[in-house]
């Protein structure tokens, strides 16, 4: 299973290297005076939280790669993402939502269902248990969603920083913001008890 923790030095900053080397441009926030009923946070987990999409490096690249192809296709504006060995999250805007996740998420969870299994000689297996979406009701909801998101794999306990856990849009946000006003959104809108029992293993 890929694990940034038992990485050496020289494999990491390999990782790091060729990630950015695939940038992918953070979108600017959305405007909430009239579009905040568009914006939502959407979670979605391996059944029983195994850890299956973090089989690999290549795994999860190619999931992340995946991800931001079918939001591109369903003109999904992605605010913010991360995915770690066993679920993901998203910061997105659509008027779309429930299309996106039947024929975009859907689809990418079957197929890769069918390919994961296949690799790993487990036919049958349920590799995702659901997606689902919370609204964003406000401008420090969003805030507070970006910095969850983006703290997961700390939270997990993968990283001690954002931007060591490539499998986000962490390094695009602090190169966009800058470290001085990502630590400013970070102290504005704490994360505290967001997102309890999301993903409890």
């Amino acid at each position: 299973m890929y694990d940034w923790r038992k990485m050496s030095e020289a494999e990491r900053k390999g990782i790091l290297r060729e990630r950015k080397s695939r940038k992918v441009a953070w979108h600017s926030p959305p405007h909430f005076e009239y579009e905040g009923h568009l914006n939502f946070i959407v979670t979605a987990a391996c059944f029983e939280h195994k850890p299956i999409v973090g089989e690999s490096t290549e795994r999860l690249n190619e999931f992340e790669e995946s991800l931001i192809e079918v939001c591109q296709k369903f003109e999904v504006e992605l605010f913010a993402w991360c995915i770690l060995p066993n679920h993901y999250h998203l910061l997105l805007k659509t008027d779309r939502i429930k299309d996106f996740q039947k024929d975009g998420l859907g689809k990418i969870h079957g197929r890769t269902s069918f390919k994961w299994n296949n690799e790993e000689n487990r036919p049958g297996r349920k590799v995702w248990y659901r997606s689902f979406e919370r609204q964003i009701k406000s401008s420090r909801h969003f805030w507070a969603s970006l910095n969850y998101i983006h703290h997961n794999p700390i939270k997990h306990g993968y990283t001690n920083r954002w931007q060591d856990w490539v499998f986000s849009s962490a390094n695009s946000y602090l190169e966009k913001f800058g470290k001085e006003k990502a630590l400013f959104i970070w102290n504005e809108y704490p994360v505290l008890d967001y997102g309890k029992d999301w993903d409890v293993y």
